[in-house]
């Protein structure tokens, strides 16, 4: 199966209002897709319907071959969620919560040891919960949410608040897990993470996908500057217009080593939601 998730014209309304607004989106097996868009845009209303927990007002919606209105108990083992909210057992040890975890997803428990391992844990393994810090507290849900060699995983601001040692180690796992063929659907807040992590993004508003594809082809498409940004080694700064005229200018100076560094003017993640929404994304 190529195609891992298939939305088409998904609307969703709680009571009178609409939270959704006619959402389509296609996502391939192997992808990681970022969900952007500031609170209360629609993001978690899209993830509980794409995982079951949620039906759509109308619109079709599939999930590893399974319509969103009825996943299936087998379609679900497949599918691993890492939410902020998920609760962890405080008085219980790393190992005992993983193996609660097991015993509720039917996994064997052998897969413990190789999980937390995997998440960097086993030599935590005796430590209780209430006593781990928030960095591991993510690595231990991340272990939770693979624990059943899942196809697909929905992850909500997997790094939020982490050092950046942490956030980077998590970064290389997701990373390894795409190229083993897993699919990530991320929601975050974290421009960076975004652009290092998602093969495409969604920016969400007011329950819409606004703008839609690889984050440097969007961050390109909205780059109306188009000039360079030039700082030489006696750290004189110099703008100069995308054009052919520059050409001349930065090769000579190429030539004579007067370049400390060079930037073009793309705008980023953030910049083109703010353009578009007047809107910051942590907002």
């Amino acid at each position: 199966m190529n195609t891992i998730i298939e939305l088409k014209n998904i609307y969703h309304n709680y009571n009178e209002k609409e939270v959704l607004k006619g959402i389509s989106l296609s996502v391939k097996k192997g992808e990681i897709i970022g969900l952007l868009g500031p609170s209360g845009a629609g993001k978690t209303t899209l993830v509980n319907i794409l995982t079951g927990q949620l039906s759509q007002t109308s619109g079709i919606g599939r999930v590893l071959g399974d319509d969103t209105k009825h996943i299936t108990k087998q379609t679900k083992t497949q599918i691993g969620i890492m939410m902020d909210s998920f609760v962890l057992y405080q008085r219980l040890t790393v190992y005992y919560n993983m193996q609660l975890f097991a015993e509720i997803y039917k996994v064997d428990k052998k897969k413990i040891k190789e999980t937390l391992e995997k998440v960097g844990l086993y030599e935590a393994r005796k430590t209780t919960v209430s006593n781990l810090s928030k960095g591991m507290r993510n690595r231990l849900n991340m272990a939770r949410a693979i624990l059943q060699d899942s196809s697909l995983l929905f992850l909500d601001e997997p790094t939020s608040g982490l050092d950046p040692a942490t956030t980077d180690f998590i970064h290389e796992l997701l990373l390894e897990m795409k190229h083993k063929g897993i699919t990530i659907f991320l929601t975050t807040h974290n421009m960076y993470e975004a652009s290092k992590l998602c093969d495409n993004i969604a920016l969400l508003n007011q329950g819409e996908i606004i703008e839609y594809g690889n984050p440097e082809e969007i961050c390109r498409k909205y780059n109306q500057q188009a000039q360079f940004t030039i700082v030489l080694q006696n750290d004189e700064t110099l703008v100069l217009p995308n054009a052919p005229e520059s050409g001349e200018k930065i090769g000579h100076l190429i030539k004579n080593q007067n370049i400390k560094s060079i930037h073009s003017s793309e705008p980023t993640l953030e910049d083109v939601f703010l353009k578009l929404t007047g809107r910051k994304l942590d907002k």
